[in-house]
């Protein structure tokens, strides 16, 4: 049987995925037919139900839940890894409502934190994640909200932070940040759902179990990424919560929706959000 598998070309999406689509692990006569892209590329692909798994941002599962279920591996939660706000100048939170912010995807889970934490920001501009320091730099917003590697390299391009998201809502909710999850299509059966979900583990645990074996896959699409950044990049977004979302993690998601709907921030969700 093959399924198609979208993901990001991020090193922690191609750690992850490694073992499972190059067959260094057993995955029960499943081939996986590869999209990668962008987040929010991939977000919009998930509203189009064209992917029969897909990674995808948590803000952005609230618009394809209707299609899709999460899957227990996979997923990238964690504390001290949410989205950053920076600027080229000094900015104080208190001004964050009135300025031009460049954002990595409308439906991005750090757009959906900025909405949580700033509801009444207005005027945001989406750009490519990579895009944003340069746009900040640039000075064609006043700020810029950045995602994934960028938050190891801003500061040597003399930008400042106006807040760390992730701190507010660990501070806010004493509970892990829910990013970016892995979702299987509905219409798929229930037993081929879980053999999925454990195909990923296993492609996690191969990962860490044999750290050298991925690193050819992950640099080919880390581009120039530093080798040490790629690294941090790694250890911050694959954790225990990738392997399995626990308890714990479905309650940090259910949590994060429930303050979205609270400020109208998404539609109306199912009850069944978990395989």
């Amino acid at each position: 049987m093959t399924l198609t598998l979208g993901f990001s070309t991020c090193p922690n999406d191609t750690f992850i995925f490694d073992a499972a689509v190059h067959h260094k692990i057993d995955t029960e006569g499943i081939e996986f037919e590869l999209f990668l892209a962008d987040v929010e590329e991939l977000n919009k692909k998930a509203f189009e139900a064209e992917i029969d798994i897909t990674k995808l941002s948590y803000h952005a599962y609230a618009y394809a839940a209707e299609n899709y279920v999460l899957l227990n591996s996979g997923s990238a939660l964690g504390n001290n890894n949410g989205p950053l706000l920076i600027s080229k100048r000094k900015i104080y939170p208190d001004e964050v409502n009135d300025l031009k912010i460049a954002i990595p995807g409308k439906y991005t889970t750090a757009n959906l934190l900025l909405g949580i934490a700033y509801p009444n920001t207005k005027n945001k501009i989406p750009y490519l994640f990579s895009d944003i320091e340069d746009a900040v730099s640039d000075e064609e917003v006043d700020a810029g909200l950045i995602i994934h590697e960028n938050r190891f390299t801003y500061k040597a391009k003399g930008l400042k932070k106006i807040i760390d998201l992730g701190e507010y809502w660990e501070n806010k909710t004493n509970m892990p940040i829910p990013l970016g999850g892995i979702v299987i299509n509905r219409k798929h059966p229930k037993d081929l759902q879980l053999k999925i979900s454990n195909i990923i583990k296993r492609s996690i645990e191969y990962a860490y179990e044999n750290p050298a074996s991925s690193l050819e896959y992950i640099r080919r699409y880390a581009q120039e990424m530093d080798a040490e950044v790629m690294k941090k990049h790694i250890d911050l977004y694959v954790n225990n919560f990738s392997l399995d979302l626990g308890e714990e993690g479905k309650k940090a998601i259910k949590l994060l929706y429930f303050e979205a709907a609270e400020r109208n921030l998404i539609p109306e969700m199912p009850d069944n959000l978990f395989i």
